[in-house]
């Protein structure tokens, strides 16, 4: 209605003009799908998912209705998708090129965090979370630890909490990169955020969403450790400090799906990838990029043959009940400087953690057996990817 009456309401639910900037949009190409009579609007990622305009007071208002009906269904809370990008510049200016080419998506800047970001949130939260004492918890690319606290503080009244993706990729690399994730990074960066991020604050914890390769094999492309792998990953998620989110299938230990064509893939961002990166490279080297960081690795059917005392789903099932012994304990760190070792001390357990595929020395805080591991005892050593509690 807002695309073929001029002087409806709707009109202002949307970006719509006759002059689209240089944007462009996070699944290849320009992000303004052009209509008849020279009309664009303004769509940072499928043309089917159209930006809304927050700006418009009736629109927001209607938006917060919608979720006020599901709350009063029963729904306990939402995640919100790239909600940081909610708020653009006013005018909608055209993206800085130098920005647009390192950061590969032109006109991010006018967006990523905009101006009236903070007053949205506060606004919605109180016109609809609040008087349900319902959960949010917003999905936040490229904010970082200091903008995250003003986004989560309870005393601000935004979100409850949010997803930081800085841990997803280790420094230098993109998700279409081909390299195998090196967990060391992932200790420098948990550390950093258990110990900054602030103690009024509360951290999510993932591996793996909707959006990105399964960990599992980002870590270890031969899957030679895949039970041990899995297991640790685990182990790690469910004793840090924070609320673990558990993408299905990662409980049962799967990996990256063997995709060997394009035509295997349906995700519009994967298949504009691989259409973009064929003007350039040979098909073949354009699919394993594509491949390499394809989301579609998270969205093939899941097996529900499996049988239910998977040994990897029974250990998450034991770190899940040591979990509610240690929620809201203190973390304590040791061995910071120690490579391929990560140790932290919850409450009244111990966890000893060997990040790498080689054996290296236990520490000599790890004494008695453990209450949890990942492989059977063995003392003096920690073998390839192997997880400890001791009590």
């Amino acid at each position: 209605e807002g695309l073929s009456n001029p002087s409806s309401p709707y009109r202002g639910y949307y970006f719509f003009t006759d002059k689209p900037n240089n944007w462009t949009s996070f699944f290849s190409g320009g992000a303004w799908n052009e209509y008849s009579g020279g009309l664009y609007a303004l769509h940072l990622f499928s043309k089917k998912q159209m930006d809304l305009n927050w700006e418009n007071p009736a629109m927001r208002q209607e938006l917060y209705a919608m979720v006020r009906r599901w709350l009063e269904r029963g729904v306990d809370g939402f995640r919100l998708d790239v909600i940081n990008y909610i708020s653009k510049a006013q005018g909608l200016p055209d993206g800085n090129v130098f920005i647009g080419d390192l950061m590969e998506f032109r006109g991010i800047e006018h967006y990523f965090h905009g101006p009236r970001l903070h007053e949205y949130l506060r606004e919605l939260r109180r016109e609809a979370f609040a008087p349900y004492d319902a959960f949010s918890v917003g999905e936040t690319p490229g904010i970082g630890q200091e903008v995250g606290r003003l986004l989560t503080h309870p005393d601000r009244g935004e979100l409850d909490m949010m997803f930081s993706f800085d841990h997803l990729e280790t420094p230098g690399h993109v998700r279409f990169d081909e390299y195998e994730y090196d967990l060391n990074y992932y200790k420098s960066y948990i550390i950093d955020w258990q110990r900054n991020y602030g103690a009024d604050c509360w951290m999510s914890l993932f591996w793996d969403n909707h959006d990105n390769p399964r960990m599992l094999s980002k870590v270890d492309h031969s899957h030679r450790y895949k039970t041990e792998l899995a297991k640790l990953l685990g182990l790690i998620q469910l004793t840090l400090r924070g609320t673990p989110f558990l993408y299905q299938g990662q409980e049962l230990g799967l990996g990256n799906h063997p995709f060997t064509d394009i035509s295997q893939l349906r995700d519009v961002e994967s298949i504009n990838k691989y259409n973009a990166l064929c003007e350039t490279m040979p098909p073949d080297a354009a699919f394993r990029r594509v491949a390499a960081g394809s989301r579609e690795h998270a969205r093939v059917p899941i097996n529900w043959s499996l049988a239910e005392d998977n040994e990897i789903l029974a250990f998450y099932k034991d770190a899940v009940s040591l979990r509610k012994e240690m929620v809201y304990e203190p973390i304590e760190f040791f061995h910071e400087k120690k490579r391929d070792l990560l140790v932290y001390r919850r409450g009244g357990y111990l966890v000893v953690c060997n990040l790498s595929r080689g054996e290296i020395a236990a520490p000599k805080e790890a004494s008695g057996a453990p209450v949890l591991s990942n492989y059977a005892e063995a003392p003096g050593i920690l073998r390839p990817y192997e997880g400890r509690v001791y009590s």
